[in-house]
């Protein structure tokens, strides 16, 4: 059975796409902070019938993220796809916020993002491949002074999903990206129409893979 690992799950795009990939077929990995939420959204996936297993993770520890992703592919064989979903929605100016908090979002933000990217690739490398699929924001398109952190960390986001898809792609993993600049609520549309985004990435064939869908 394929894998699917969800990096910082949350209900919103998080779980509409781990379950969009469960549907498919694949085993689906759920990994955040809080272990009650991230064992719902695992038994929701269950109570359908569908694979699923929940781990806690601290997404601005890359050490902890590597090894994540290391563990999936040691008990099941394979790392088949890679969302990476964190962030910290921190709203705060950059004046007001602690030089200590702007760097502990920027480590989840985007620091847990390159781990999960540097751990993807070497377990897909001996597959020759997979789909590393980094939730993006359209912070990094249009930055927002109340958001700085935010809009540093989905810049970073997109500069990593298009920095590294060239090279990426000699190997046969797919690198991608959806930037999302619509607000996203839980069980919704947008949810899902982002969650089918992944989908469809994920399954371009080789030859035609595209690195970002922009979605508002």
């Amino acid at each position: 059975m394929k894998t699917f690992i969800s990096i910082g799950t949350g209900p919103g795009m998080g779980f509409a796409t781990a379950e969009r990939f469960a549907k498919e077929g694949y085993a689906v990995v759920l990994a955040a902070r809080s272990a009650d939420k991230v064992r719902d959204l695992a038994s929701q996936l269950t109570a359908k019938g569908f694979t699923a297993e929940a781990t806690t993770i601290d997404t601005s520890d890359t050490a902890a993220v590597e090894a994540l992703v290391a563990d999936v592919k040691a008990r099941h064989g394979s790392v088949d796809v890679v969302h990476y979903n964190a962030a910290s929605k921190r709203e705060s100016k950059i004046g007001d916020q602690p030089s200590d908090t702007f760097v502990s979002d920027l480590a989840t933000n985007i620091g847990g993002a390159m781990a999960a990217a540097k751990a993807a690739e070497k377990a897909m490398a001996t597959q020759g491949a997979g789909s590393i699929l980094l939730t993006g924001g359209g912070f990094a398109l249009a930055p927002s002074p109340d958001y700085i952190s935010l809009s540093i960390g989905k810049a970073g986001i997109r500069a990593l999903a298009l920095g590294l898809f060239e090279d990426f792609k000699t190997k046969g993993i797919h690198v991608a990206t959806v930037t999302v600049s619509a607000w996203v609520s839980p069980a919704s549309d947008h949810a899902t129409a982002v969650a089918e985004h992944f989908w469809q990435l994920h399954n371009e064939k080789p030859g035609s893979w595209t690195n970002e869908v922009q979605y508002a």
